[in-house]
């Protein structure tokens, strides 16, 4: 108790400038309780106004055998057109497809533990080892991993 006398007599001095008078400090008090409970309320308000921000979640980190592709692609001579690995989403399942390294051969198309799952395209043909002829028109969410940037 004593020391609300000593906070109010420290607030009678610096703002009222009448030591002593309590009553001028709890007259002070009781209008900066006013004040701070409209500034508590306009900053519910103001946050309630707030725009949330929609989470999106973390892209799966690329596999390490992904990462030892690059780096093996980065070791070679630049092809024409440049290497590329895409991620795609295919039947439900992240898949990593490598574009071949020029004319009539086969692109690759791994699963994410770096399995050969076939060649969607490619070849004499360009339809390349026909074991996914569905593949260009069922894959989802392509995104670039890595092109090789060197000229």
């Amino acid at each position: 108790m004593h020391s609300i006398f000593l906070l109010c007599d420290f607030v009678a001095i610096v703002f009222v400038a009448k030591p002593g008078k309590i009553s001028y400090c709890k007259t002070y008090l009781s209008y900066m309780k006013k004040y701070l409970f409209l500034i508590l309320i306009a900053a519910i308000g103001l946050s309630a106004f707030q725009k949330k921000k929609k989470r999106t979640p973390a892209p799966p980190p690329v596999p390490a055998c992904v990462q030892k592709l690059i780096k093996k692609f980065s070791a070679e001579e630049v092809q024409n057109p440049p290497r590329s690995i895409y991620s795609y989403t295919y039947k439900g399942k992240t898949v990593y497809y490598v574009t071949p390294p020029c004319c009539d051969f086969f692109s690759d198309l791994y699963d994410s533990n770096c399995n050969l799952i076939g060649h969607p395209d490619g070849g004499i043909t360009g339809k390349g080892d026909m074991s996914m002829p569905d593949f260009n028109t069922a894959k989802k969410n392509e995104k670039l991993i890595w092109k090789d940037s060197r000229k």
